[in-house]
């Protein structure tokens, strides 16, 4: 009976550990009118994404969007994308869990008026 109950047990230990993603962080730093972080390629998989505020504008924020759709539509935005409050000037804040899958991406801040950069998941 103990043997039964340990390789239940490790199973189910190799059960979670299977399952268990990796979450990245992607930290991106705004200056005035720019992110210096002018494209990006990962790999599929869950990212949180840390923004600093590098003197861009009293405050700055990230949109992500998938490639090809209207960034100024808010219905576009990934919105676990965005972080947890407006990044003040010498600051950082982080956005919640985000999941890519393959494909290409842009981002940008419309606060501190950047380009859309190319986020491209591999």
């Amino acid at each position: 009976m103990k043997k039964l109950i340990a390789v239940v047990i490790v199973l189910i230990g190799f059960t979670f550990q299977a399952n268990a993603q990796e979450v990245k962080t992607v930290s991106l730093e705004q200056t005035k009118g720019e992110f210096t972080q002018k494209a990006l390629t990962l790999s599929e998989g869950t990212y949180v994404f840390e923004v600093s505020n590098n003197n861009a504008a009293p405050e700055v924020g990230l949109v992500l969007i998938e490639a090809g759709k209207d960034g100024t539509d808010a219905k576009n935005h990934i919105k676990n994308a965005y972080v947890s409050q407006m990044v003040k000037h010498g600051k950082k804040e982080t956005s919640k869990e985000v999941m890519l899958k393959k494909g290409t991406y842009k981002y940008f801040c419309p606060f501190n008026k950047t380009p859309q950069y190319t986020l491209i998941v591999m």
